[in-house]
Formats: C-alpha cells, sequence, structure tokens
C-alpha cells in the first residue's frame, strides 16, 4: 500500500468490514475531540489538512468513483462539523456525528450535487458541504438553544 492510499483509506479506517464511513466518521469525533481540547485552530488545520490532503491522495491514487474504503472525506467533513463546537462535550459530539451523518448518506441538496460531479472534487467535496451544512445547523442550535449542547 503506498502513502496516498493509506492517506485516502482514513488512515486504514476505510478498511472496515463494515460501514467504513461509519467507522471513519466516529474515529473523527473522538480524534476532533481531542484536537478542539487542544486549540479550535488546531482542529481547522486538520479539517484543511484532510480536506487538501484528501484530494491530493485520492488524485494521486488514481482512484476511479467513490469506493468506500475512500474515508477521508468523512474526516474532512465531520471535522468540519466539529468546528461549530465551543468546546467538545458528549451531547455536542452526538449532535455533530448524527447531523454530518445525516446529510452524508442522504445527500440532501447541494450535497447530492458534489456527490455527482467526478473525480478527487466529488470525493471530497460532498463530505465538505455535508460538514459545513451540519456546522451551520449546530451553531443555529447553539444560539437557539444551548443547554443542549452542554
Amino acid at each position: 500500500m503506498n502513502l496516498a492510499r493509506f492517506i485516502a483509506a482514513g488512515f486504514g479506517t476505510g478498511y472496515a468490514p463494515l460501514a467504513a464511513g461509519t467507522v471513519a466518521s466516529v474515529a473523527a469525533v473522538i480524534s476532533g475531540a481531542a484536537l478542539l481540547l487542544v486549540s479550535p485552530f488546531l482542529l481547522a488545520a486538520a479539517a484543511l489538512l484532510a480536506t487538501v490532503g484528501g484530494y491530493l491522495a485520492v488524485q494521486r491514487a488514481g482512484i476511479e468513483g467513490d469506493p468506500g474504503w475512500v474515508v477521508i472525506d468523512e474526516f474532512a467533513g465531520q471535522w468540519i462539523t466539529l468546528l461549530a463546537l465551543a468546546r467538545p462535550t458528549i451531547p455536542g459530539l452526538l449532535g455533530a456525528f448524527i447531523l454530518f451523518r445525516l446529510f452524508d448518506i442522504t445527500k440532501l441538496g447541494p450535497v447530492g450535487w458534489a456527490d455527482r460531479r467526478h473525480g478527487a472534487f466529488g470525493v471530497i467535496a460532498d463530505d465538505v458541504i455535508a460538514g459545513l451544512i451540519a456546522a451551520a445547523l449546530l451553531i443555529a442550535l447553539r444560539l437557539l438553544r444551548p443547554q443542549w449542547l452542554l
């Protein structure tokens, strides 16, 4: 296995025998919570690195389509979603996980549009957009019902 495929596989999480995208999202929530505890800037840097590095890894590995084992996009989208939290709490982390997976799986609106694009752009963009929408909803929830995320 070369480095590009290892990165595209979400550092190996994409090789989970069942529900690789969900396994990768759980790993991203756990690692993202740790990064957020250290610094929101560190989490933002990781999200940016997963997005750009994931795009390059998918492109350089010559991946066709969007195979189930390619899950670096789940890390990027989930980390973007976590940026909406002021600090990691169990309700906040669960909310971030559920919202991101909802948009990632259902491909609603612009997520579906991005998913239909070809190449590395389509692989990464749908999850980045899902993460942005989920983050926007979490921010709205924090403003309207902050006690729900404590």
